[in-house]
């Protein structure tokens, strides 16, 4: 299980983030605190795998919860809950590690996905050794991203590659196009030109799922 540590001075918005993190399989509320001064102390006492920070807290600003935390030696990761909006913002958390960022207010789906994508990265990292080259850097880096909508093909829309990639997200048994469609809400020619653009950047792959009878069924999968 990953332990997480909740931030949130708001005990509503708290209580909210604990109940979304352990909607999501693989992963384990340690703690909710209101404070950066308590997140630390927590910290301190209490190893956690990932901390969820609001930046706005009551007592400083999530950036100098990270730094200290840095300073302090740990390497636990920071996956920042913010309303911040400033470049600088987002400059300074990329430089003390956050390893993602999400924009308040979100959903529950929304959320998933970054904890969905963090837990393929982990794995990713477990053990010793090596990678065998370029590829299997940036293989366990794009696992951290999501697409970039702004960039999408012609007749693509963002709206709806984020609707196909939620879909995805909580399907780690693997999707065909026409389930895919049906819980999108989409036609099956459009599933599967938004499953193929996953697949084609790293986002999903593909594999033959055999039935009973017939030609195998393409199934995708996350990650």
């Amino acid at each position: 299980m990953i332990s997480v540590l909740v931030v949130e001075d708001d005990p509503v918005a708290a209580e909210a983030h604990r109940s979304y993190v352990e909607q999501v399989a693989g992963f384990a509320v340690a703690g909710v605190v209101h404070s950066g001064a308590d997140a630390l102390r927590f910290c301190e006492r209490t190893p956690v795998d990932v901390v969820l920070l609001d930046f706005y807290l009551p007592d400083t600003h999530g950036l100098t919860v990270c730094r200290a935390l840095r300073a302090g030696g740990s390497e636990v990761d920071v996956i920042a809950v913010t309303s911040a909006r400033d470049l600088a913002v987002i400059r300074s958390a990329v430089s003390v590690g956050v390893v993602q960022y999400l924009l308040k207010p979100f959903t529950f789906a929304s959320l998933r996905d970054k904890l969905v994508r963090y837990a393929r990265y982990r794995e990713q990292l477990v053990g010793s050794g090596e990678v065998s080259g370029q590829a299997d850097v940036d293989g366990m880096l794009a696992t951290l991203r999501t697409p970039d909508h702004r960039s999408l093909p012609k007749g693509m829309s963002g709206e709806t590659l984020q609707a196909i990639t939620e879909v995805l997200t909580g399907a780690p048994e693997g999707v065909s196009a026409a389930a895919a469609a049906d819980l999108a809400g989409v036609s099956r020619v459009t599933a599967r030109r938004y499953l193929e653009y996953l697949a084609e950047n790293g986002l999903a792959t593909r594999r033959p799922h055999y039935g009973q009878v017939g030609r195998p069924e393409v199934r995708f999968y996350p990650g």
